[in-house]
């Protein structure tokens, strides 16, 4: 499969988990949380899906379009492990985590912290949709959509 390819196949997952994820989000209280704001595309449609919850974007240096970036309150910049530290316990109804890069030896690293920090992150029964696969005994997998291959994108809900 082409890199072209394999891109619009996790967008469209992307798209399609966060569709599928969004009336259970939006019974749940608190934040969206946007770990990875890149060019701001899927903030954007955080935006669109929720658009009276304050949504919160980290990245470590702004990229996004104009258009697609959020206010600068809701806009943390630095890298994404120590400053998204400092919302644990914040209760975020979804955490939305587009951080992978696609080589195994760097998301390695990242999954040293990121599935501490989801759940750290999240209130109980709040929603983590991550490209990359997590593992924590706070998180519990949830189905994917039909249209999202096994392993393309990953759903957790936290329990206590």
């Amino acid at each position: 499969m082409s890199r072209l390819d394999s891109f619009i196949r996790r967008m469209t997952a992307q798209r399609d988990v966060l569709n599928h994820i969004g009336e259970k989000v939006r019974e749940l209280h608190g934040p969206v949380l946007e770990l990875g704001l890149g060019n701001g595309r899927t903030f954007d449609h955080l935006r669109a899906q929720f658009p009276e919850r304050k949504i919160i974007a980290f990245d470590r240096a702004v990229g996004s379009h104009k258009t697609s970036t959020p206010e600068p309150e809701n806009l943390i910049v630095g890298e994404i492990r120590e400053t998204a530290q400092q919302f644990a316990g914040i209760n975020a109804a979804l955490v939305h985590v587009d951080i992978g890069t696609g080589y195994a030896e760097k998301d390695a690293i990242t999954l040293t912290w990121l599935p501490q920090l989801a759940a750290a992150l999240l209130a109980p029964n709040g929603i983590v949709a991550s490209g990359l696969e997590l593992s924590h005994p706070q998180l519990e997998s949830l189905p994917l959509p039909h249209t999202v291959k096994k392993g393309r994108y990953f759903l957790y809900r936290r329990v206590e």
